[in-house]
């Protein structure tokens, strides 16, 4: 008799990491000398931790300290850095209190999604879009509503399109910069969606994990200046350059602190307590941080540049991030296919 499987294996797989294990295995078949593999398939940065936050985990395991459990919302201390980084950098005062350190950002979206909503809730976003919000939203028996975006309206959502929504979803998904397109909702976009989702009722989760990785094209703004009840989402993963530390955070509102950290409690104990570490002195690393930056500017500029005369001439902006979404529809209708090509 077939054991039962639950409503979470039918999550969709996240297609990225199975490009992953494929570029793997073609880069274990090359023969020695052979040109290797290019890796453009994941969105992660190309350099490592900064130095003061590696040297600060080294410095912190050869002191013997035991590294065990912190706090279910993380080290106090990081998380008053973390509130400290939003007076630096938006001119916002956010208490520590409303910090939660989480295991990257993939650890935080299930804590705000489970906070937030319940099974069978509504939850809009812009396609295209990162696949794991619709794929963890299905696990946990939300509904994905995708909102259909293009150039016309830079691959993002418009107070227009909600307004168009009936029923009202009882959440909504933005990214600015987003995944995979790199545009970003300017602040007066950005402050209108919050209004709009306040005045309805709709819970606002902004994912801000690209902030600092732009390119002075649009402003760079944090939902939480606008709006008391939206959750953010952010991460060491991307501008600081930490993928593998597994270490992000939440910008909780009031009404969730707790709910959160309950969950955090029963989900994940703690993010890695070396990783906060590391998180904690990173913000200490801009010069070397900004320099990353630079070198991602050069490279967009060249792509934005060149990819034309490769056949590549149908491309996003890229406000921000590291992406470049390239229509591809005058050479083939199958996507992944074309990447198998590729590699």
């Amino acid at each position: 008799m077939a054991l039962k499987t639950g409503r979470g294996a039918e999550a969709p797989p996240f297609l990225v990491m199975d490009v992953i294990a494929a570029a793997n295995a073609r880069a274990a078949s090359l023969p020695p000398g052979a040109p290797g593999v290019i890796r453009m398939e994941v969105g992660q940065p190309g350099t490592g931790a900064p130095r003061g936050a590696a040297e600060a985990a080294i410095r912190a395991l050869q002191a013997g300290e035991p590294m065990g459990y912190t706090e279910a919302f993380g080290l106090r201390s990081l998380r008053e850095r973390i509130a400290r980084h939003y007076a630096d950098r938006y001119g916002l005062a956010v208490p520590a209190a409303r910090i939660a350190v989480t295991v990257g950002a993939s650890g935080a979206f299930p804590l705000a999604f489970l906070a937030a909503f319940d099974p069978g809730d509504a939850v809009a976003m812009a396609a295209p879009f990162y696949p794991p919000y619709a794929n963890i939203l299905t696990a946990l028996g939300m509904r994905p509503v995708l909102l259909p975006c293009d150039a016309s309206t830079r691959f993002q959502p418009t107070v227009a399109m909600l307004e168009r929504l009936d029923p009202r979803p009882e959440g909504l998904i933005i990214a600015s910069p987003c995944n995979p397109a790199g545009t970003m909702l300017p602040p007066e976009e950005l402050s209108a969606i919050a209004r709009w989702c306040e005045a309805n009722g709709v819970r606002l989760i902004s994912d801000e994990i690209y902030h600092g990785l732009t390119y002075g094209e649009v402003r760079e703004a944090t939902a939480a200046a606008f709006s008391r009840s939206a959750v953010v989402v952010n991460s060491f993963s991307k501008y600081f350059s930490m993928t593998g530390w597994r270490i992000g955070w939440l910008l909780l509102p009031e009404d969730l602190m707790r709910p959160v950290e309950c969950l955090a409690q029963n989900m994940f104990i703690s993010a890695p307590h070396v990783s906060q570490v590391a998180a904690e002195a990173a913000f200490d690393c801009i010069p070397e941080l900004e320099e990353n930056r630079a070198r991602y500017r050069r490279n967009r500029d060249l792509l934005l540049r060149e990819l034309p005369g490769a056949g590549l001439d149908r491309l996003s902006p890229a406000d921000g991030a590291f992406y470049l979404w390239a229509d591809i529809g005058h050479l083939t209708n199958d996507s992944p296919e074309f990447c198998a090509r590729m590699l």
